[in-house]
């Protein structure tokens, strides 16, 4: 789902370090953690955490408050939606409605949608601060081993292998 195309095309336009703690790194572990979550739920659309992970905060302006990221992400993906990823409509409203609702604190919503915020939220650490239950949506996410080891791994700013395999072949910088 997620090409090196993709990651190329939205590296063009991001504005911040790409190794910063909006970057690349947390994006990677976004993906793991949701696909984590999914593996554990039913019906949630993998297609949409996957791309949600890349583009929640790929607009971003700085690394502190910007409230409107989210939404200029979600711009960004309707943007290359039909020439670098394919979604119906029913998927792509699920994804446009995960990454400008991000940051609300909301809890209630589509399963899909639930996954995704979950698997961003359970990556707080790397900003210090960590993943409260309250704010999560879904019992897998709440289980304390599942944030003990998201938080872990955040905290130490671990980058899947995979990315490294697909994401960051020749994108250092």
């Amino acid at each position: 789902m997620i090409t090196k195309q993709l990651i190329e095309a939205i590296r063009k336009q991001y504005r911040l370090s790409w190794n910063g703690v909006h970057g690349i790194g947390h994006w990677a572990r976004v993906r793991e953690n949701g696909l984590r979550i999914a593996a554990s739920l039913t019906g949630v659309n993998t297609k949409v955490v996957e791309l949600f992970a890349v583009f929640h905060d790929a607009r971003r302006n700085n690394e502190g408050t910007d409230r409107d990221h989210g939404y200029r992400g979600a711009e960004l993906a309707k943007k290359l939606r039909g020439l670098l990823f394919e979604l119906s409509d029913e998927e792509f409203a699920l994804l446009y409605m995960a990454c400008c609702y991000h940051t609300d604190g909301y809890t209630d919503s589509d399963i899909t949608v639930q996954t995704c915020w979950d698997a961003d939220r359970l990556d707080l650490g790397r900003v210090g601060k960590k993943p409260d239950p309250r704010y999560l949506c879904t019992t897998v996410a709440k289980d304390p081993d599942l944030i003990a080891w998201a938080d872990s791994r955040s905290h130490q700013g671990t980058v899947p292998q995979f990315a490294v395999m697909e994401w960051f072949a020749d994108s250092t910088g």
